[in-house]
């Protein structure tokens, strides 16, 4: 019986332009990074084209020469024509109805605006002529040399062409298409590519509804009509166009989606309100760094874990296992990464408000990845913009059982705070837990109780609460020494004591 062959993965180009401000080193990281995020959306990067400029090219992000040398390798024109708008509708009609068949809601009213294929502004070839002209003067005036070398591919590129150009930077509509017909392949942006991972990976209802108000947020701007000039069909209004309707069927889609949204929010509020004197940790940092790993060690929970980018995008609550009095919970939040589109953060915030309201931030760092301090700094920035930078913390230097001793001890000497530790070791993991332990019994103090004989049903809410120090009966009720946070105590003691 004869086995199926693979489905050949699309195959694709990265584009990036190195700006003064960005050294060698950061800019190799930015594209291993995206090379990283196409591998994860479904595609092969089998060539890298880069190019040192002050800026973006206004029209069309590289220059007229490696303009040419990204379509040698896509099989486009190299210029900005009409005529490779047909092979461009093409290849993104195509990957739009790839998009449609892995939907994972039952309703996505906004796909019909996405494939959209022709453009809304600046159609005509004066103004294409315009952006050329723009580009040129732009090139003229560089003050920082280009980078004239021959692009170097990846891996043979001698098979089929590629049909994708991933560009490391976010374009605007007019650079997009323009780029579009240049290279006669599909053309995405960072912030694109992310934003499709997330849409692939979201599961629950709230991550799914977070994720799609951030597509279209993303898609609204960059609509275009339809090649056939497509102005009115039936039903439409006089005077309305495709695209007019289209963005009006966006605007009441997340108008619909924020509301359904703040209904969710409102839920969890209560959840968290109700988790308030409990002792909460929050794993924060990079995606991939490891916090799912982590989750799971720490709590014995099977969360999901997976070496790509984006696994985790639903915050998952676990107590900490074995368990302790009183319980310590868990939470596992969406990774960052550079250049986190601000809708993603902005629809994600009830996600990240679990960071928020933590006693406690566990800062995840993949210490193997030479650009970990970037990415910390990532972390801190977006926590930062959520006002969670004053919540107690600590560093967690991960995988480091990827590191030689050498290299371990030069990062105990640089960051002695830090914990050194790999999710797969368990002694590392017991030394964390220990850690987090002793960090909430630094701020616990002791009290007595009263219970009477009355209350004895609500002895429970005690245990859950604090650590029971000694037991002792007497007449009037149960007598205890317990340890635990202050809010917890006074509360206990008000209760019992009414």
């Amino acid at each position: 019986m004869s086995k199926t062959p693979p489905v050949a993965r699309p195959r694709a180009v990265l584009v990036g332009v190195q700006f003064p401000s960005v050294t060698d080193t950061e800019h190799a990281a930015d594209l291993a990074e995206l090379k990283r995020l196409v591998h994860t959306l479904g595609y092969d990067a089998v060539a890298t084209v880069t190019q040192r400029r002050g800026a973006l090219a206004t029209g069309t992000v590289l220059g007229k020469g490696k303009l040419k040398d990204l379509a040698a390798l896509t099989g486009g024109p190299g210029v900005i024509t009409s005529g490779a708008q047909d092979r461009t509708s093409k290849a993104r009609a195509k990957w739009e109805a790839a998009e449609d068949d892995s939907e994972q809601t039952d309703e996505e009213p906004t796909q019909a605006p996405e494939a959209e294929d022709a453009e809304v502004e600046d159609t005509d070839a004066e103004a294409e002529g315009t952006e050329e002209a723009a580009e040129t003067e732009s090139d003229e005036e560089e003050d920082f040399e280009e980078d004239d070398e021959a692009s170097e591919p990846e891996e043979d590129v001698s098979g089929p062409r590629p049909t994708v150009v991933v560009v490391d930077h976010e374009l605007s509509p007019s650079q997009l298409r323009n780029l579009e017909k240049a290279t006669g392949a599909l053309v995405m942006d960072r912030t694109g590519v992310i934003v499709d991972i997330f849409h692939r990976h979201a599961r629950s209802h709230e991550a799914r509804m977070q994720v799609e108000i951030a597509r279209l947020s993303y898609l609204a701007p960059r609509l275009r009509e339809s090649s056939g000039g497509r102005e009115r069909q039936q039903g439409r209004g006089s005077g309305d166009s495709a695209v007019e309707l289209d963005r009006r069927k966006i605007r009441d889609r997340l108008a619909e989606l924020r509301a359904g949204l703040a209904a969710i929010q409102k839920e969890q509020d209560h959840r968290r309100y109700a988790r308030r004197e409990q002792l909460r940790v929050a794993l924060v940092g990079y995606t991939n760094a490891g916090k799912s790993s982590l989750m799971r060690a720490l709590t014995g929970s099977e969360v999901l874990v997976a070496d790509q980018l984006f696994a985790t995008l639903d915050t998952t609550v676990r107590a900490l296992h074995p368990e302790t009095r009183p319980r310590v919970l868990v939470s596992d939040t969406v990774g960052f990464i550079q250049k986190l589109p601000h809708d993603l953060v902005a629809s994600f915030r009830s996600t990240l408000d679990e960071a928020l309201e933590a006693s406690l931030l566990l800062y995840v760092v993949d210490a193997s990845d030479p650009t970990w301090k970037s990415q910390l700094e990532v972390t801190r920035s977006v926590l930062r913009e959520i006002g969670a930078d004053t919540v107690p913390s600590k560093l967690l230097l991960n995988k480091t059982d990827r590191l030689d001793e050498a290299a371990q001890d030069a990062l105990r000497a640089e960051h002695p705070e830090a914990v050194l530790l790999s999710a797969h070791r368990p002694d590392d993991v017991a030394k964390l837990r220990l850690a987090i332990i002793q960090f909430f019994e630094a701020s616990m103090v002791e009290a007595h109780l009263m219970i009477p004989y009355a209350s004895q049903g609500r002895i429970g809410e005690v245990y859950e609460h604090t650590t029971v120090l000694t037991e002792e009966f007497d007449e009037h009720g149960r007598k205890l020494r317990v340890r635990g946070l202050p809010a917890a105590i006074a509360r206990l003691t008000r209760d019992f004591q009414a």
